[in-house]
């Protein structure tokens, strides 16, 4: 009898025990979903800050792309008047100053030997064709000679070969005059 009411009385209490352990479960689960919506909350009003950031921002732009315009038109307008001209001075070419310093009465006709512009040489330069064909002929030559990583050798080989058609291309610039030499 005592074995019986001592199994009664071990039940009652694990029922009691699992009751309770719900409903903190069930509590914590509550706060877990509050917290949760309060997070969804808070970011909620972060996308509201942005938009309204950006609404801000698109307002500024729009009237200062309105200035912006009445500026150009102005300028146009300002531009477009006739001017009156005062002064006129002629200027002949070939002709030599009779003073002895020069003060912009003549155009000079480019026969001056003190000019030294040289002429800019149009297109690609050696140095960076050689830079371009070494550092495609060292990746493929990398990626070939790296058995076990051919993206590291590849990488390395197209280095070492861009730094050496580089240095190859930059002399041969120096000797054709396109770069002054050190």
């Amino acid at each position: 009898m005592k074995n019986i009411v001592l199994t009664g009385l071990l039940s009652v209490f694990i029922m009691t025990a699992c009751k309770k352990d719900d409903q903190v479960a069930e509590k914590s689960l509550e706060l877990q979903k509050i917290e949760f919506q309060t997070k969804q909350l808070e970011i909620e009003k972060q996308k509201l800050a942005i938009e309204k950031e950006k609404m801000a921002y698109e307002a500024q732009k729009k009237a200062d792309s309105i200035v912006e315009s009445q500026k150009a038109k102005t300028a146009a307008a300002n531009n477009s008047k006739p001017q009156i001209i005062r002064e006129t001075k002629t200027i002949y070419r070939d002709r030599q100053s009779n003073s002895s310093s020069n003060n912009g009465n003549y155009a000079d006709n480019g026969s001056n030997a003190s000019q030294g512009t040289t002429t800019k040489k149009k297109g690609m330069s050696k140095a960076a064709k050689g830079t371009i064909i070494g550092t495609v002929g060292g990746a493929a030559a990398g990626a070939l000679i790296a058995k076990k990583n051919r993206g590291l050798g590849a990488v390395i080989g197209g280095v070492v070969g861009g730094a050496t058609g580089y240095t190859i291309g930059r002399s041969g610039d120096r000797k054709d005059g396109r770069v002054q030499p050190k």
